[in-house]
């Protein structure tokens, strides 16, 4: 290099800017982006609960309306989360935003969290113990090594 440095972006330095939360109706998800918005209360970030909805083959759609009903999902997770953030108006200041995609959960919050620029991300613990063989998306996410990520139980 000749004297001048390259300006890298680096981020967290100064804690997060913007805390992604993957949630999807379980107890787990509910837990982790209660837990984020508590990080991103005191941090001053922007939080964005993301919501991705399975697309399932075909054979798994048979007689069922899948994308009615994921659907149906994401509507009541942004009535959820609208109630909570009403009760919380006038004692917190907290920022924050819904985004919703359809896919496999891994890549939609990967997704998301590179377009939002996230600094941290925050996942439930999976519930399903299939997961121990094949590994959970919060597994993956750590594995990923792209972001902080933290695994609420």
């Amino acid at each position: 290099m000749t004297g001048q440095q390259a300006h890298r972006f680096e981020r967290g330095t100064d804690g997060p800017k913007v805390i992604v939360t993957g949630v999807d109706g379980s107890d787990s998800s509910l837990r982790a982006a209660a837990y984020a918005s508590g990080l991103a209360r005191r941090q001053g970030a922007l939080l964005a609960i993301v919501y991705v909805q399975p697309v399932l083959g075909a054979g798994a759609a048979l007689g069922a309306p899948v994308a009615d009903t994921t659907e149906e999902i994401a509507q009541d997770l942004v009535a959820q989360i609208r109630e909570a953030m009403e009760r919380l108006r006038g004692i917190s200041d907290l920022r924050w935003e819904f985004h919703t995609s359809r896919g496999d959960p891994y890549n939609g919050l990967v997704k998301a969290a590179d377009d939002l620029k996230a600094d941290a991300v925050v996942v439930g613990a999976s519930e399903q113990a299939g997961h121990r063989l094949i590994g959970s998306v919060a597994v993956r996410l750590v594995k990923a090594g792209r972001w902080p990520v933290t695994v609420v139980p």
